[in-house]
Parts: C-alpha cells; sequence; structure tokens
C-alpha cells in the first residue's frame, strides 16, 4: 500500500506539478514562518543568453542595457558617471548544458558589468541594465554574481522606483581584505530618512554592513532580496543576512537592475579602478506579483486550483521553472521574448537528475 501511494504521489507530481505552476511560486523566509506565493516570474540565463545581440527591439529580453550620465554633483562624487551598453557584455557558453566555465570572450561565463579605469570628460565609465517594466512589486529577487577584486568600484544588485524607494545590496571591492577575511556586503534602503540625512542611508535604520563568509570575487554565489509587505530581507547563499521593517520599505512596484560604476566618492565606491574591472553575473531569478492589470488578469483566469504552487529552491543555480514543459503562458523566459512572450520558447532535454531535482522543488500549498 506504502509502495502504490508513493507511486500515486509521483505520477500526480509528474502529471500535474511539472505540467502546471499556474497559481504561483512560494518561498519561507525562515523555518517556521508561513509560505508567501507570487503569481509571475522572470528567469534569465546569463550565461546561454546574450542580451547584447544587436536586435532592435528594445528590452526583447526582458532586459536592456541602459545608457545615461550622471554630473559629478547629481552622482555626489568628484567624478560623473557615464553608463555605456558598450560595457555590458555577454559572454556566453554555446553548450546549453554546460553552466561553468570559460565564454566565448574568455573569463567567466555570464554578463560581464565592465567600469573602464579611464576617465572622460570628468567621468567614469560604467555599466548598468534594468527590466523594461516597473510591474515588480512584492517578491523573491535573485541573482548570481561574481564580484570584481579590482579597488575602486561598486557592484550593486537592486530594486529601484526613484532614489526614496529602493533597495540595496552593494559591494564596494575597496572595503576587501584577503588577508583578514573581510568581505562586507552593504544592505541598503533608500527613502525619504535617507534623503533627509544628504542620501547618507548609514545615518538611518535603513543600513547594515554585514561581513560575509565568503570571499565573493572567488566565484559566483547567489544573492537575494525578499521584498515583502512592511518588511524587506537580504541572503547570500540562502543564509540570512538581515531584516529591515519600517518606514523605508518601499511601498510602490519598482524595476530590478544590475550595475558596476565608480565616482571616486571616497567614502563610498574610492576609485576609479587603477585597472578596468569587470564583475560578472549568472543569471536573475525573481519570483513576484505584477503590479499589471492585465498580468493580474491573466493569473486570475488561469488559476482554478489554489493548491496549485510550486516552491522556489534555494542555491540551485541550474534549475529554471522555464525547462519545465506545458509553464503556465504569459510568463518572462530567460530564453524568449521578453514581457509579451505568450509561451515557452526554448528547454533544454530532460535527465533524470532534472527529474528529481524538479520532484525536490515542487510543492503543493494551501494559498490561506
Amino acid at each position: 500500500m506504502a509502495s502504490f501511494r508513493s507511486l500515486t504521489s509521483l505520477s500526480i507530481l509528474l502529471g500535474l506539478v511539472l505540467a502546471d505552476c499556474e497559481c504561483g511560486y512560494s518561498i519561507t523566509t525562515k523555518p517556521g514562518e508561513r509560505e508567501y506565493v507570487f503569481t509571475d516570474l522572470l528567469e534569465t540565463d546569463f550565461i546561454h543568453l546574450d542580451i547584447t545581440d544587436g536586435t532592435p527591439q528594445y528590452g526583447k529580453y526582458g532586459w536592456a542595457p541602459q545608457e545615461f550620465n550622471m554630473s559629478s554633483d547629481a552622482a555626489r562624487g568628484p567624478y560623473g558617471e557615464s553608463f555605456s551598453p558598450r560595457n555590458v557584455i555577454s559572454n556566453n557558453i554555446a553548450d546549453a548544458q554546460i553552466f561553468q566555465g570559460s565564454g566565448s570572450k574568455g573569463g567567466d561565463a555570464g554578463l560581464d558589468l565592465v567600469v573602464k579605469s579611464e576617465v572622460r570628460d570628468g567621468m567614469v565609465s560604467g555599466a548598468d541594465i534594468a527590466t523594461t517594466t516597473l510591474q515588480y512589486y512584492h517578491g523573491t529577487f535573485r541573482a548570481g554574481i561574481k564580484v570584481t577584486d579590482v579597488p575602486g568600484t561598486c557592484s550593486a544588485f537592486f530594486w529601484y522606483m526613484n532614489d526614496t524607494q529602493e533597495i540595496d545590496m552593494e559591494f564596494l571591492s575597496s572595503e576587501f581584505n584577503k588577508t583578514n577575511s573581510t568581505f562586507p556586503v552593504n544592505l541598503v534602503l533608500q527613502s525619504k530618512e535617507s534623503k533627509d540625512a544628504g542620501f547618507d542611508a548609514s545615518k538611518t535604520d535603513g543600513f547594515k554592513k554585514i561581513n560575509l563568509p565568503f570571499d565573493p570575487t572567488a566565484a559566483f554565489h547567489e544573492y537575494r532580496i525578499d521584498f515583502l509587505p512592511g518588511r524587506v530581507l537580504f541572503y547570500a547563499d540562502a543564509e540570512l543576512l538581515a531584516e529591515m521593517n519600517g518606514a523605508g520599505v518601499p511601498s510602490t512596484p519598482g524595476n530590478l537592475q544590475l550595475s558596476h560604476w565608480s565616482n571616486g566618492n571616497a567614502g563610498w565606491s574610492r576609485g576609479p579602478p587603477a585597472q578596468d574591472a569587470t564583475t560578472t553575473v549568472s543569471y536573475v531569478k525573481a519570483y513576484f506579483n505584477s503590479s499589471l492589470e492585465a498580468r493580474q488578469h491573466d493569473y486570475s483566469a488561469r488559476c482554478r486550483d489554489l493548491t496549485a504552487v510550486c516552491a522556489v529552491p534555494d542555491r540551485n543555480a541550474t534549475f529554471f521553472f522555464t525547462d519545465m514543459q506545458n509553464m503556465a503562458p504569459n510568463q518572462t523566459d530567460y530564453r524568449g521574448h521578453g514581457d509579451n512572450n505568450n509561451g515557452w520558447t526554448w528547454r533544454r532535454p530532460w535527465s533524470p537528475l532534472f527529474v528529481a531535482t524538479t520532484l525536490s522543488a515542487c510543492a503543493w500549498l494551501v494559498v490561506l
């Protein structure tokens, strides 16, 4: 009987859970806490996706390299900042089954964000990419990042609406010290309070400097922001670093960004770097509630059984719900066609390991 029940459960999981996550994606922030369920996803595999392929369609893949300048006054440093798409470089692996190793341009595969050492016209040239919509409300946002070891830059993974509604994880390479294993990450809520303090969040409750238990320049690690009602939680490799609450928690939807910059500010990025500096991103996985009415309508139309929810796995760089067959429509896949994609356009072949991983990652949950 036990064997029959196991086989029945397996067939249900393969036939239903692997077919659909139409009622969303769930996380648990801490052991013993309730599940949070999110309606939409964006998954981007930068190891295999070239977002710099010259397509004339803006935001074809849900992301776009940014191009803009900031004066030294606006940047709050002795140098201005110049963000150029030329500093955003897709360095891919052709074989879709391989997730580690050198890319076609040499060095670690992924999306390279480069800060130039040369100062031109009083500006340091850096890199920034952003999602092309401002629909990302409460959710869990994760990125695989290998941070530069060249002193004098700031590498950032952040959620952004404006300068007083912002959630940051920032790495200042000049703060790293391999000799004594000091590798801090700066966790920041930019808020009205930080604006009143001259945008110095360290003078508010929305700032914490946490020393990482590993060298972020030696390998890729997953950094995660859980933006929830009234609270923000920060993680590294699925380990909770800090939680922030209060008025500094954003109250609107926004977008996701990754940037790498320097402006010579002695109290922050320092620099400019003595040589070109590269921070590399391997993936971004976002599971969120969309603020777009069309997305909300699609969710209501497809979610008929509130128990049809898939749990988001932790620390699994090669797992993408995108790979699952017959996924819920109108999501943004990492090989698809941006926010207008109505289906899944690319998958890797199934394997026993993938099936086992998927089974462990999917669960039936009752949304209360």
